[in-house]
Formats: C-alpha cells, sequence, structure tokens
C-alpha cells in the first residue's frame, strides 16, 4: 500500500514538473542598437571611397549585419548588445562567415564595420549608412 501511494506522488510530481516545462519556440534576441532604425531606403558609402555607394531598402535590419552575405540563411551569435553598438559574429554555410560591428549614431545614421570570408576570400569593409527615404 505504501509503494502504491509513493508511486502515485512520484507520477503526480513528474507529470506537473512537465506540465511547466513545455518546449517554446527560440525567440531572437533584441538587437538595440538597430531595432530602433528607420525603415527605408539606405545609402551605404564605403569609407576612402568616393564613390562606391550602394543603396539598400531596409525592411528587414538583419539585412546590414551581413553585408557581403546578402539574403543568405546565417546563424548569428551576438557578442555586444548595446543601446547604440551591436557586435555579432555570423556564420553562413559554405558561403562564408564574418564578424559584424554597427554604431548607431540615430536612427538615421550608423557606422559599419565587417571583416570575415565570402565566397572563399576575405573582406574587410567600413561603411557609412544614411537613410536616405522612402523605399
Amino acid at each position: 500500500m505504501k509503494g502504491t501511494k509513493l508511486i502515485k506522488y512520484a507520477s503526480a510530481s513528474i507529470a506537473a514538473f512537465f506540465a511547466f516545462t513545455v518546449a517554446a519556440p527560440a525567440k531572437s534576441p533584441a538587437m538595440a542598437a538597430i531595432d530602433g532604425l528607420q525603415k527605408g531606403t539606405w545609402t551605404l558609402k564605403q569609407r576612402g571611397s568616393a564613390d562606391n555607394r550602394r543603396e539598400v531598402c531596409l525592411g528587414d535590419v538583419i539585412k546590414l549585419t551581413q553585408i557581403q552575405h546578402g539574403n543568405a540563411n546565417c546563424t548569428r551569435y551576438i557578442i555586444e548588445n548595446a543601446p547604440n553598438k551591436l557586435r555579432l559574429s555570423y556564420k553562413c554555410g559554405n558561403l562564408g562567415h564574418g564578424v559584424t560591428e554597427i554604431r548607431r549614431e540615430s536612427s538615421g545614421l550608423i557606422q559599419i564595420y565587417s571583416q570575415g570570408i565570402a565566397n572563399g576570400a576575405p573582406f574587410s569593409i567600413s561603411l557609412e549608412g544614411r537613410r536616405t527615404g522612402p523605399c
């Protein structure tokens, strides 16, 4: 009789434990430095180059973290996450990897420093990003 009560008690305890440990989908952590950036067209100008500019229609701010890898599906690891500075590393499988630092000066002005490997070749890039209008 005592053994039956012990088994029932243990079963109830285990059931209660698992009832409160339901798996939830992983949520991407907030990236304070870029989450508040204005959506729209951003002009990215490479430092030290007069004419090397590119425009990005910014809907998803994550594009700024992997400039040399475009829309590749990459995994990210946040190294530093402050209100005005984000530093992360990312891996894009066979396409390469990188480390990017974004310094936010305002909601319409950022500095981007990124280096890594893209398509088998090393890269190092320094950009200034300014919001220049709607998409």
